[in-house]
């Protein structure tokens, strides 16, 4: 097996979510987790075992602060045990030696002359580094922090929100305690993600997101170096293609402003759209004894249960849809002026991006990730036929316009575009290119500036 075709099974050292024996307690009702376990009894909701088991937490940890290690107050992940975690799991990792610096950065200088070929969108690389998996996670950590914050946010409140009016009374200090914990199984499970992530992503943008600095063309030489061994093509053409589709997506990021904060809107879309079954609490306070809360290794099992569980929602699934949407059309752009510029230049550019299409498809790294920890499959499931949209727009209307359409979010091609891409393309070709001057006209009319609305 390919270093590619293995990715799909990363064993990334916690839960994926599914968890068959926590299943089978809700399911079964004899196994025990909806029973009598204790010899408590209880055929329906009581509020006092409840109050107990409140109060038995609230004894344990009153006066717990989720504080962060200068002493303040931090917010739903605690992201110093992230950072150490990672660093943890990366390890000991040599500098990159100058002279790999210099062939990444000529290669990045001479894709960016190949694609200024190709498309309208100018140069958006200032500078084009090499990266140890320790310099990616200190380079990506804050825009971590505002896809993460979110959803744990919105974890910690929702449950809290979601209790009946007698319990959320008698909480008192386990919801600051369920804040602590949280953000340090939070951050332990990002930590462990990014640790592993970090020496898998071949650049700053491998994911689709603008995860690094605005500007700062990132390659890791490690993980190139893996990728290398399991294809057949030189490794100069590797490194040239994968600074290309670096390039490319820093063009999209530095020239398409409102671009970053569409994707980041919509993982936090996602988050306000959760919501949380509370019948696992109900099962918890027929039959559970809050006397075994005084054991730590059943506290943990307790912490364990899916006590809360998150169900999908439909403003959820409208967020995944554009989430997956958007970074589809990025895939396939990138994709389509990469082969346009090194098409020519470098053979194995088809079989290249065949093998990163087929690596984003079938779930890698950034796919478990996001499962993982926010409950989103970050999978352009589209990103095929958006590809060949682009294509074929090139073809009817030439590189200009086509990259016109990504003046402002309105324009681009929806979901359904995508599946039949025919009209989208005819709307272009058949006069309907006035309409997206009226728009943009009135955008500008409606904001009072030149630049689209955000």
């Amino acid at each position: 097996m390919s270093t590619v075709e293995g990715m799909a099974d990363l064993p990334f050292g916690f839960s994926s979510g599914d968890d068959p024996e926590r299943d089978k307690h809700k399911k079964d009702p004899e196994s025990g987790s909806g029973g009598d376990p204790f010899g408590m009894g209880g055929a329906g909701f009581d509020m006092s075992q409840l109050g107990q088991i409140f109060s038995r937490l609230g004894e344990m940890f009153s006066g717990a602060q989720n504080m962060s290690a200068d002493g303040t107050r931090s917010g739903p992940v605690n992201y110093d045990l992230a950072r150490q975690l990672a660093s943890s799991s990366i390890g000991f990792v040599a500098p990159v030696s100058e002279k790999t610096g210099a062939a990444i950065s000529d290669a990045v200088h001479l894709a960016e002359t190949w694609l200024d070929g190709v498309t309208a969108l100018p140069a958006g690389t200032t500078k084009a580094v090499a990266w140890t998996p320790t310099d990616w996670v200190d380079n990506t950590l804050e825009t971590w922090k505002r896809l993460c914050d979110p959803v744990a946010e919105q974890i910690s409140t929702v449950w809290a929100s979601s209790l009946p009016e007698e319990a959320r009374s008698m909480a008192g200090p386990l919801l600051s305690m369920m804040s602590q914990m949280g953000g340090m199984a939070f951050g332990s499970q990002l930590g462990q993600a990014l640790g592993t992530l970090s020496k898998e992503v071949l650049t700053s943008t491998d994911i689709g997101l603008p995860l690094g600095p605005k500007g700062v063309a990132a390659l890791m030489p490690a993980a190139v170096e893996s990728l290398a061994e399991g294809l057949e093509q030189p490794r100069s053409e590797i490194i040239t293609f994968l600074a290309a589709r670096e390039a490319a997506h820093h063009r999209l990021f530095s020239h398409v402003p409102w671009l970053s904060t569409q994707l980041l809107n919509a993982v936090e879309a996602f988050a306000k759209g959760m919501k949380i079954d509370m019948s696992g609490l109900e099962e918890l306070a027929q039959g559970f004894n809050p006397a075994a809360l005084a054991d730590p290794s059943q506290m943990e099992q307790l912490l364990n249960q899916g006590i809360f569980e998150p169900k999908a929602t439909p403003e959820q699934t409208a967020a995944l849809e554009r989430l997956e949407t958007l970074l589809a059309l990025i895939e396939g752009w990138v994709q389509t002026v990469v082969t346009d510029a090194l098409g020519d230049r470098i053979p194995g550019t088809s079989a290249l991006s065949e093998t990163l299409r087929r690596r984003r498809a079938t779930g890698g790294p950034a796919e478990q990730t996001f499962a993982t920890l926010v409950g989103l499959e970050l999978r352009p499931r589209k990103m095929r036929e958006a590809a060949a949209l682009w294509e074929r727009l090139t073809e009817a209307v030439g590189a200009d316009a086509r990259d016109g359409v990504w003046q402002h979010p309105d324009l681009l091609p929806s979901a359904e575009d995508l599946d039949e891409p025919a009209g989208f393309i005819d709307r272009m070709i058949g006069g309907d290119t006035s309409g997206i001057d009226q728009l943009l006209a009135d955008l500008e009319k409606d904001t009072g500036t030149d630049e689209p609305e955000r």
